[in-house]
């Protein structure tokens, strides 16, 4: 990777932040942190996965600096994301003898920036936080905006809070260490936002992704900062949800998480790919509803097919589960009046809130989905 370090700004008045991409971030963490300290005192939350690579660089960052700090591991993988763990991450780090100036440090992917953000949003009634993402899902999604929360046995994301951090540190070079399947599963996030608002960034992928999932320097860079200037600039505008622009942001999810807990929120689907084929089937039932054509449906799985990204259902088992998925789907944090909102395409580039899709063309459509 070269050295140019990226500065983005989320605008959110006193709660603002930047979020910093490049190279060599996490070596150089202590120093970033430092001028954001109340009290320097860190607690550091992290994964074992995690902290074999790259938590050496970040505590020795935080020597340098002069800050204190513990250590927290906890387990890899999406069952962390619980109830269970989350009570034993805030006793764990209460044990610490913190203070409201104490930072928490979330080093790692989604599961840990997840998890750590809501304890920072639940200890003392408030406490700081840095998300220092090392997973592509997380630096182009999961570390920015605030959303914070863990799953429940209802669902996914059912218990959390909006809850931004204080510095955003996205070390591109923390991706070499990325299993390919990670690395895909954050490609799929990415394809997002060309998909949602984009059409040229989804043309570029569709001709560049190969570059960013070999790590190709200056395309690693232009994915993650044009991802987040896109997120940046959407939290800045619908913070909490409470309109559309920061619903779009779920294009993909709805489908996506009702997937992910009919298989148990565990390695049989990863987060990024139940988004992926979540899209697919938003283009899909777009196209059956007469909003979207089905060349660019056919367009959108031919690239995260060749991509290497899940695109049917019948691969994963799922086909042939409508009652199951759909009921998964009525739990979705979006429902209102007992309706399923839908993020749906018009064209590649152009989505839209839907909030008129009824149970049974749903039904319908994911018992035929194969």
């Amino acid at each position: 990777m070269n050295g140019t370090i990226e500065r983005l700004r989320v605008e959110l008045d006193e709660r603002g932040y930047d979020i910093l991409v490049g190279p060599g971030l996490i070596a150089a963490a202590g120093a970033h942190i430092l001028p954001l300290m109340r009290r320097k005192q860190a607690i550091v939350v992290t994964d074992d996965i995690v902290a074999r690579a790259h938590l050496p660089p970040l505590v020795a960052s935080l020597d340098a600096a002069g800050i204190a700090y513990h250590e927290i591991i906890l387990p890899p993988g999406e069952g962390t994301k619980d109830l269970a763990h989350f009570g034993r991450l805030v006793d764990d780090v209460l044990a610490c003898n913190i203070e409201r100036g104490t930072m928490l440090i979330a080093l790692g992917g989604g599961v840990v920036g997840d998890i750590c953000g809501f304890a920072a949003a639940t200890l003392l009634r408030g406490i700081d936080f840095v998300q220092i993402p090392t997973t592509l899902l997380a630096q182009v999604d999961s570390s920015v905006g605030g959303k914070t929360a863990i799953n429940t046995a209802a669902g996914k994301n059912l218990l959390g809070a909006f809850y931004q951090p204080r510095l955003v540190l996205a070390d591109s070079g923390a991706l070499a260490t990325l299993p390919r399947r990670e690395l895909l599963a954050g490609y799929a996030e990415t394809v997002k936002y060309g998909l949602i608002a984009d059409a040229g960034f989804f043309d570029w992928l569709d001709a560049e992704g190969g570059k960013v999932c070999d790590l190709d320097p200056a395309s690693v860079n232009r994915a993650v900062i044009t991802s987040c200037r896109m997120k940046a600039e959407i939290v800045a505008e619908d913070e909490r949800e409470t309109g559309d622009a920061r619903a779009l942001l779920n294009f993909g999810h709805t489908f996506g998480h009702a997937l992910e807990a009919e298989t148990g929120f565990g390695d049989t689907l990863l987060h990024g790919e139940a988004v992926a084929l979540g899209m697919v089937l938003a283009f899909d039932f777009a196209v059956r509803q007469g909003i979207c054509t089905g060349q660019d449906a056919t367009r959108v799985r031919r690239h995260l097919a060749a991509m290497g990204l899940p695109t049917e259902l019948g691969a994963l088992g799922l086909a042939g589960k409508p009652d199951a998925l759909l009921k998964h789907m009525g739990k979705d944090k979006k429902v209102r009046d007992g309706r399923i909102t839908l993020i749906l395409p018009r064209r590649i580039g152009d989505a839209y809130v839907a909030r008129d899709a009824s149970s049974e063309n749903l039904r319908e459509f994911l018992a035929g989905a194969a």
